[in-house]
């Protein structure tokens, strides 16, 4: 999992590139000229960060692991909410994640990548030509509800006259795992590879 953002005020309120609630469940979009009261906000902050600690705990055992790809709070007054979240959580740092010193009471390591198998796991996507030359794929987070795109270039011949035109595709070599994609808790690692495996199938 990835952007967690626990404690943050701003989940609630920012929106999809179609304009409607990054985070539907718990947030809504303010009219322009309005402002949401401190009351609200903080009301679905909570609801929030509640829901999430209850779906991560429904899946991860006490004794799992978990890959935590960055951002995972916003605020230092958030970060005693990792207490109550099941399994020895790994941080590989976002850029948003800036309390370096207080992060050993609740990841058991902090990176800044990680190498699994013939994965690579990051924050920020890596640059396509890394993924190309060494991993299977790149899970990552960052996007929030985005993916990494490529273009595919389409050649078309018609009476005698020909052209191209161009096709916006999701990149199947990349993996995102910001919360918005995985329901906001951990994906299990089979399914992570399931997805992997079935996007690049649909590419071939």
């Amino acid at each position: 999992i990835a952007d967690m953002h626990s404690g943050h005020k701003g989940m609630i309120q920012f929106a999809r590139h179609d304009g409607s609630p990054l985070r539907p469940e718990w947030g809504r979009v303010v009219a322009d000229g309005e402002v949401m009261s401190d009351k609200e906000a903080a009301e679905r902050v909570a609801a929030m960060d509640e829901a999430m600690v209850e779906r991560w705990n429904a899946i991860v055992p006490a004794n799992g692991k978990v890959y935590v790809l960055g951002d995972v709070v916003i605020n230092r007054r958030a970060l005693p909410l990792l207490d109550r979240l099941n399994g020895k959580k790994k941080l590989i740092l976002g850029n948003h994640d800036l309390f370096l010193k207080d992060y050993a009471k609740y990841f058991y390591e902090v990176a800044a990548y990680r190498v699994m198998d013939v994965l690579v796991m990051s924050h920020i996507p890596i640059h396509a030509e890394s993924v190309k030359q060494r991993w299977k794929a790149n899970v990552h987070g960052h996007l929030h509800d985005g993916r990494v795109m490529k273009t595919i270039h389409h050649e078309w011949h018609e009476d005698g006259q020909s052209g191209f035109w161009e096709e916006e595709v999701i990149d199947p070599r990349y993996l995102c795992v910001s919360a918005e994609h995985t329901n906001y808790a951990p994906l299990p690692m089979d399914e992570v590879y399931r997805r992997i495996n079935e996007q690049q199938k649909e590419a071939a």
